[in-house]
C-alpha cells in the first residue's frame, strides 16, 4: 500500500473519529445546558409561588402596595420561566437532529464499511479458483459414489449355476422321502387272508408303543 493511500485511508478515518467525537461532545454540552435551565425553571417557580404567599399576607394586613409589588416580582419570575421554557425547547431541537445525524452517520459508515468488505473479498475470491474447487468436490463425490456400489454389490452371485442347485434340492428331496418309508409303523394292519390247509397264518408281532406301556402300568396302580 502507497504511503499516499494509507494518509488518504487514516486520514478519512480520522476525520471520521474526530466527527464523532465532536457530536458527543456538543450532545454532552446541550444536555448539560438542558439541566441546567431544568434546575434554574424550578427555582423561579418556587420564588413566584412565594411572591403569591406574601401578595396574601400584605392583602390581608390592608398593605395594598407592598401586595401589588408582590405581584409584579411574580409577573417577572413567570416570564422567565417561560423564557427558559423556549431555550429548553432550542437545546431539545438541536440534540434531536444531532443524534438522528449521528445516527445517520453510522448507517453510511456501517454501509460503506459493508461495500467495502464485499468488495475485498471479491478481489480475494477468484471466479476460476471455485470453478476449480467445484471440479474437484464432484470427482471426490464420483469416486465415493463407485466406492459405495462396489461395496454394496453382492460378492459371487454370478457364480452360482440353477441347474446345480436344482440338483441338489431333488437330492434332498429324495433323502427326506427315503427316510420316511424306513420309519416303522405303529400300528400294522392285521392281514385278512383267510387260513389255507388248516394251518393258521403266521401273525406278526405287533411291536410295542411305549406310551401304551406307561398306560397300561398306571391303569393297573389305580386298581389296586
Amino acid at each position: 500500500m502507497s504511503t499516499g493511500m494509507m494518509a488518504r485511508l487514516f486520514g478519512a478515518k480520522g476525520r471520521e473519529d474526530s466527527s464523532a467525537s465532536s457530536t458527543l461532545a456538543t450532545l454532552d454540552k446541550l444536555s448539560e445546558a438542558l439541566e441546567m435551565l431544568e434546575k434554574k425553571e424550578q427555582v423561579l417557580i418556587k420564588k413566584a409561588a412565594a411572591e403569591v404567599e406574601k401578595a396574601k399576607d400584605f392583602s390581608r394586613a390592608k398593605n395594598k402596595r407592598a401586595a401589588i409589588q408582590c405581584l409584579k416580582r411574580k409577573k417577572l419570575y413567570e416570564q422567565q420561566v417561560e423564557q427558559l421554557g423556549n431555550f429548553q425547547l432550542r437545546i431539545h431541537d438541536q440534540m434531536i437532529m444531532l443524534e438522528g445525524a449521528k445516527a445517520t452517520t453510522e448507517t453510511v459508515d456501517a454501509l460503506r464499511s459493508g461495500a467495502k468488505a464485499m468488495k475485498a473479498m471479491q478481489k480475494a475470491t477468484n471466479i476460476d479458483d471455485v470453478d476449480k474447487t467445484m471440479d474437484e468436490i464432484n470427482e471426490q463425490t464420483d469416486n465415493l459414489r463407485q466406492i459405495q456400489d462396489a461395496l454394496s454389490a453382492p460378492i459371487g452371485a454370478s457364480d452360482f449355476d440353477e441347474d446345480e442347485l436344482e440338483a441338489e434340492l431333488e437330492e434332498l428331496e429324495g433323502a427326506e422321502l427315503e427316510e420316511q418309508l424306513l420309519q416303522p409303523a405303529t400300528n400294522p394292519p392285521i392281514s385278512s387272508t383267510p387260513a389255507t390247509g388248516g394251518k393258521q397264518p403266521t401273525r406278526p408281532v405287533p411291536q410295542r408303543d411305549p406310551e401304551e406301556d406307561e398306560l397300561a402300568e398306571l391303569q393297573r396302580e389305580l386298581a389296586m
